[in-house]
């Protein structure tokens, strides 16, 4: 092999979307439930149903729905707490929650020696430990604005890393490089964006029950 295609510039690179597409579903309302223990999550979730209804109904945007959500449950809480517990929660229970197809195909890009970037609309306080962990070259996602003391509000830094955020991320993370081939990973509509973007892109099919080349 040349030292170009060697080279992390050049290498192929695969993304990867997290919920839907390595869990088998969606991991915030869970790490939610894990921050704040059940009692707690289902009192805060009475307060929040009519955000989430209205989200499902597409009479709120993702973005909005998710800050109003978020700041019901972690408003206060110090980002260094929130990392300690996502640490936790990625140890202890996005395991229990991975698609087996899609860390399948995440291992054969890890032996191919491709790049693996995940990117997600997830959290970072959880998913920077998980990706850590599953040798991830990088991690792209939504990360939680904290004041001068380090706490938390539940607004975004930033925008969320969904839909058409996610691939203005992507291409600015590929500027500069040049991959000889590339691959990503999704499940939903938010994800075409990207996976189009790409040479070979999939979509998760649950009907299905495989990754299906878009």
């Amino acid at each position: 092999m040349s030292q170009d295609t060697d080279s992390p510039d050049t290498r192929p690179v695969a993304f990867f979307d997290f919920d839907g597409t390595l869990t088998t579903g969606d991991t915030l309302m869970p790490f939610l439930k894990f921050v704040v223990g059940t009692p707690t999550y289902y009192a805060k979730l009475a307060l929040v149903s009519p955000v989430l209804a209205a989200y499902f109904a597409k009479l709120l945007r993702n973005d909005i729905a998710k800050q109003i959500v978020l700041k019901q449950y972690l408003a206060g809480y110090h980002i260094d707490e929130l990392f300690e517990l996502g640490n936790r929660f990625s140890e202890e229970v996005i395991p229990t929650m991975l698609r087996p197809e899609g860390m399948e195909r995440l291992r054969w890009h890890q032996e191919q020696g491709h790049e693996c970037v995940l990117v997600s609309a997830s959290m970072d306080v959880y998913l920077n430990a998980w990706a850590k962990r599953e040798l991830f070259s990088d991690v792209i996602c939504t990360a939680l604005e904290r004041d001068a003391g380090g706490h938390v509000s539940g607004k975004f830094r930033g925008k969320n890393c969904h839909g058409k955020e996610k691939l203005r991320r992507v291409l600015a993370w590929r500027d500069g490089r040049s991959p000889v081939e590339t691959f990503a990973y999704g499940d939903t509509a938010a994800d075409i964006p990207l996976v189009t973007l790409v040479d070979r892109g999939y979509l998760w099919q649950s009907r299905d029950k495989k990754f299906i080349s878009v």
